[in-house]
């Protein structure tokens, strides 16, 4: 449990197990609705093989974010951490808006990442065409569903009921939320991401209202080299729905 001053701020970190030889380390980055703590079907699945890095984004958990940057910060914070941890390759779990901090990272950085999983999210992507007019559609279309709605799935919310109780719970944990998040991240294309080299897995539940399986396919299909796994009876929040499958397909 650590902190880095970054200006007036500070960013929250843990780091779990230790490092491997030859091995990359594992960094999770949450979604809007999560922070350090969501991972914790993770960080205890995968500690005692890998050193894993879990990081507050700054305005969330116990991260703090005095100038207002945002988003627009999300890279930039994330090189400070791992250079402080020392790691010097990793593979970037991105979690919905995670995945757009992971996808900065590696194309900012291609030599340090040895893979990405992008986990319910196509944050950071610059669509290409009618993949970006679809992708404005589903975001018009579930700008005003109820919180639960939108980040699990209804077989999910219908079975654990104490559970989807818990992931609120950790959410209001944080000081900003989608609606008062500041700042951008820049979007790469798909050619950008293809450059980076580095192996890239798509994750997406099929009861994903967010970032709906045909979208997400798509887009993978578009990454040189790319793949795509589609989890049934999952939402956006696979990690945290099923986190035993959603475990064993990323290890």
């Amino acid at each position: 449990m650590s902190y880095l001053q970054v200006g007036a701020s500070r960013l929250y970190y843990e780091v779990h197990g230790d490092a491997v030889p030859g091995v990359p380390d594992l960094v999770l980055l949450h979604g809007v609705g999560g922070n350090h703590a969501s991972w914790f079907h993770q960080t205890t699945a995968w500690r005692d093989r890998y050193r894993v890095v879990v990081i507050d984004a700054r305005g969330f958990g116990n991260s703090s974010d005095v100038e207002g940057e945002g988003r627009a910060a999300f890279v930039h914070d994330l090189a400070l951490v791992l250079d402080e941890v020392g790691v010097e390759r990793a593979v970037l779990i991105g979690q919905s808006m995670g995945g757009g901090t992971a996808v900065g990272y590696m194309c900012a950085y291609p030599g340090r990442v040895a893979g990405l999983i992008m986990a319910d999210s196509l944050f950071g992507i610059e669509l290409p065409g009618e993949l970006a007019q679809r992708m404005r559609a589903v975001q018009k279309q579930t700008a005003d569903l109820p919180q639960l709605e939108r980040v699990l799935g209804p077989t999910f919310r219908t079975r654990n009921p104490d559970m989807a109780t818990l992931y609120a719970a950790l959410a209001s944990f944080n000081a900003v939320n989608l609606r008062t998040l500041k700042g951008a991240q820049k979007q790469h294309t798909v050619d950008e991401i293809s450059a980076a080299a580095a192996p890239v897995l798509f994750l997406v539940g099929q009861e994903d209202v967010l970032f709906p399986p045909e979208l997400v396919e798509a887009t993978s299909g578009a990454v040189e080299g790319a793949e795509c796994i589609v989890l049934d009876g999952i939402g956006h929040s696979a990690y945290f729905e099923d986190a035993q499958r959603f475990n064993r397909v990323v290890d």
